[in-house]
């Protein structure tokens, strides 16, 4: 019971870490985050921006976090929002809102489930919702660069105000380039002192061949000061 109670604990603690703007909300991070959000949208100002893509070069640069923390900000400021986990290799949403991923956006895109069934409400926020992954599927790009993918998407946008895409990593596979090119901007995380330029470099070149909108980059784990505080540093054009 002892074993079972420190692992819901650790669970717990590691949910909130990632949903810090819920969290700890007059944190020093929670602020760097609503500096982003508020970036975004001052670089869309005369576009509209109903779709977002959050990308990295490389696992493990934090994009999911980023995703998931800004995807709660645009609901707390009462859009009705959409987080989808679009990556269909090594989803995490469901980890981070405590979800089953038993059916999800590739469960939709196989005609196995509607969108309806698929999207879960949170206790986060009433205007955020979430699709995950669903089961991992044989192909993950065939079923993003699908008309049932583009379909899917139209159908959304008459739903929600912003839907935020957590795709994977551009280095690793196309995934991310074939979503940033259906979507209206797209926000590009650098784990700092871990991402090398070469990779930075050669993973917006790829977007930018897909013709996504780069909005800017988000540096990641960036040290600030002594006390061990860490910063999320809004687009910079």
């Amino acid at each position: 019971m002892m074993l079972k109670r420190k692992k819901r604990k650790n669970q717990l603690e590691q949910r909130a870490r990632k949903l810090v703007v819920s969290a700890s909300p007059r944190s020093v991070v929670s602020e760097q985050f609503r500096t982003l959000r508020s970036n975004i949208i001052f670089s869309t100002v005369d576009d509209e921006l109903n779709t977002l893509l959050v990308t990295s070069a490389t696992p493990g640069d934090g994009k999911s976090t980023v995703s998931a923390n800004i995807a709660t900000l645009f609901a707390q400021d009462g859009k009705r929002v959409l987080l989808i986990d679009a990556d269909m290799r090594k989803p995490t949403v469901h980890y981070t809102f405590n979800l089953v991923n038993s059916a999800g956006l590739s469960s939709v895109l196989t005609q196995q489930q509607t969108a309806n069934e698929a999207i879960r409400q949170t206790e986060i926020s009433p205007n955020l919702h979430i699709m995950t992954s669903g089961p991992i599927p044989p192909n993950p790009a065939e079923l993003l660069g699908s008309r049932a993918m583009t379909r899917l998407v139209d159908s959304l946008k008459q739903q929600y105000e912003m839907i935020v895409f957590d795709a994977p990593p551009t280095l690793s596979v196309t995934d991310a380039q074939i979503l940033a090119n259906q979507s209206d901007g797209t926000i590009f995380v650098v784990n700092s002192g871990a991402t090398e330029k070469e990779n930075l470099e050669k993973a917006i070149s790829l977007l930018e061949k897909a013709r996504a909108r780069v909005l800017g980059t988000v540096l990641n784990n960036y040290q600030i000061d002594k006390d061990g505080y860490y910063q999320y540093y809004g687009t910079q054009e």
